[in-house]
């Protein structure tokens, strides 16, 4: 992840880079904190440049147009597919109003209309309408949860060529870095009654903080089964930050974010903090003890 402050620093650097060459040389040294779709496209743009320095971003995804297209709507169909078929499973007339959305998405992705281009939002909004029997519930939000897997410019290299294929030179350089911005996201959801206090925190990409949504932290792991394995480096580089001083009055944050992250996480996260030299109660001690020094500092002011 990058900074915003850095992320801002960068976009200025990128305003005065005229063409590709120049954008690609500017990315390099943050060329692994990219995500993976973005850096997909920088490799592209990279491969472009050799042959092509002067050329603008643009000009290279419209040479990857027509063949990215083809390929993102063949990956929608296989999720509308899967859709239907997991519509069988249901009463016959909500089969059908499902089918009817269905179809109706075909009929755009195979129109391309520019004034009517399909939308992931489209299909996933057209669903809540839908009213399924009690019983049919469960098999409906399986339906749902398949749905969420439509390609976006995040999650396929595809749907960022055709998304972007029409955009300005320096929109596109921007938006390369935009998925790394470090960005604050609550474990529970707000709108699921997630609280604002640090227990509820975690810091991630702006790729990672879209794409959840509201998703339960349970589901969302379905998607991504590494996530356990992210959050376990994420706590160790939170504590190397506390070790290093960069983070007093948060030594308590480990534990709490443990606790939080396996009940959300339904216990498929469960943390470990063997190695933290801070047991429980000494990293409440220290917490307190930076309170007070704070206070007598400012009585003293």
């Amino acid at each position: 992840m990058i900074p915003g402050s850095s992320i801002n620093r960068i976009n200025k650097r990128l305003d005065a880079c005229d063409n590709v060459e120049k954008v690609v040389k500017e990315l390099l040294p943050f060329k692994d904190y990219l995500q993976p779709v973005e850096k997909q496209m920088y490799e592209k743009f990279t491969e472009y440049s050799k042959r092509n320095p002067s050329g603008k971003l643009p000009d290279c995804l419209k040479e990857m147009y027509e063949d990215s297209l083809t390929k993102l709507k063949l990956e929608e169909f296989v999720v509308l597919d899967d859709v239907d078929r997991i519509s069988l499973h249901m009463s016959p007339k909500t089969a059908f109003a499902l089918r009817y959305k269905t179809t109706r998405c075909r009929q755009v992705i195979l129109d391309n209309k520019k004034e009517d281009t399909f939308k992931r939002k489209t299909l996933l909004t057209s669903l809540d309408e839908i009213i399924p029997e009690p019983y049919e519930k469960t098999i409906f939000e399986q339906m749902k949860d398949r749905a969420l897997y439509l390609p976006t410019s995040s999650t396929s290299p595809n749907a960022f060529v055709v998304k972007y294929a029409d955009r300005s030179h320096d929109e596109i350089a921007k938006r390369l870095l935009r998925a790394s911005e470090a960005t604050i996201e609550h474990i529970l959801p707000d709108s699921k009654g997630g609280k604002n206090s640090i227990a509820n925190f975690l810091l991630v990409s702006s790729k990672g903080n879209s794409l959840r949504e509201n998703i339960p932290l349970v589901k969302f792991i379905q998607r991504f089964p590494n996530i356990p394995e992210l959050c376990q480096k994420y706590v160790e580089e939170i504590i190397k930050a506390i070790y290093n001083g960069e983070l007093k009055r948060n030594e308590t944050y480990p534990y709490k974010i443990q606790r939080t992250l396996e009940k959300e996480s339904g216990g498929k996260i469960k943390l470990d903090l063997t190695d933290y030299k801070y047991s429980p109660d000494e990293a409440k001690r220290l917490v307190r003890a930076h309170y007070n020094k704070t206070r007598k500092f400012d009585k003293k002011g």
